[in-house]
């Protein structure tokens, strides 16, 4: 039987939003739960406080369980002095953290309040969506009381297969993006900071799940120590549950670890580079520059243009 808001809560070490599967397994042992489902609602607590909820003060936490073994945490985050449509919701941050840890499955998810509209959609961009099962601790009623499939809580949903083919790769399948700089030169080749930057957010656009607009993006960033943090670009068939580039930059930054100093989301963040699609019908770079500015306003900010290699359809 699943956990219920009585159980005792796993303690996890600050700022840890992956847990590997040995981890996982000996967690599970300690508390003396069944199966590693039921170890997700456990977790909660934790990741509650691993929120940025700067504007609301509402603490999401999210936990799921993919099929490697591995168990992701996920958490809300807002940016104060932008519009709220930036906010990352847990759920996001949690599917966004897995598949830039190459999961290939989910199978369960824990969160501590009814998931929004907005993240009920956004689930749907994984494939099999509809049998991902869910448990809910909090809000009215108690919580969901059990683990149930996505389709309970939403019916009948508009999704991939509305508008895309059937072998077309979903978030958190393998994507390439055949992209390649706008501009060739010949240059003598960069090795520092910036030329790291550049070539970890082509990485990412290729890895881009754009499959609506076809506008691959992805945007990296580091801090002082000159480590690098990249996220890609994520399209909703329903067009607004949409993640940007930016945003799942951050949520990598945020799971390795970074700013959690006390001094903001954005704490220790020197530069960013955003690479995009030339002429593509979605562009990034004024949101993302507005974003950025918000969340590391001291930072650089500079933006590459990819276009499709000669060999590309």
């Amino acid at each position: 039987m699943a956990q219920n808001t009585s159980t005792p809560t796993a303690e996890i070490r600050p700022s840890r939003f992956v847990i590997d599967p040995e981890e996982a397994e000996s967690m599970r042992r300690e508390k003396g739960i069944a199966a590693l489902r039921d170890l997700l609602p456990a977790l909660l607590p934790e990741a509650k406080r691993l929120a940025r909820p700067a504007i609301s003060r509402f603490h999401v936490g999210a936990a799921a369980l993919g099929i490697s073994g591995r168990i992701y945490l996920g958490a809300n985050i807002e940016f104060p002095g932008v519009p709220l449509h930036h906010s990352i919701h847990a759920e996001q941050f949690l599917i966004t953290n897995a598949a830039l840890h190459a999961e290939p499955s989910i199978r369960f998810i824990a969160v501590s309040e009814y998931p929004c509209g907005h993240c009920r959609q956004f689930l749907q961009e994984i494939r099999s969506a509809s049998q991902i099962q869910i448990l809910i601790t909090g809000g009215s009623g108690g919580g969901s009381g059990d683990f149930r499939p996505v389709s309970y809580f939403l019916p009948n949903p508009f999704g991939p297969s509305d508008l895309l083919h059937r072998d077309t790769p979903l978030l958190l399948e393998p994507h390439f993006n055949d992209l390649i700089e706008e501009v060739e030169e010949v240059r003598e080749i960069n090795s520092g900071l910036e030329e790291r930057l550049k070539m970890a957010a082509i990485k990412v656009a290729r890895a881009s799940h754009a499959p609506y607009s076809g506008s691959a993006s992805g945007f990296a960033l580091a801090d002082g120590e000159g480590r690098v943090y990249a996220g890609s670009y994520t399209e909703s068939a329903a067009y607004n549950p949409s993640l940007g580039p930016v945003q799942a930059a951050i949520v990598a930054y945020l799971a390795a670890g970074g700013g959690s100093g006390g001094g903001g989301v954005g704490e220790g963040i020197v530069a960013g580079v955003l690479a995009e699609r030339e002429g593509a019908a979605v562009s990034q770079e004024e949101t993302a520059r507005i974003l950025f500015s918000a969340v590391a306003p001291n930072a650089r900010f500079t933006v590459y243009r990819l276009r499709a290699s000669a060999g590309s359809a």
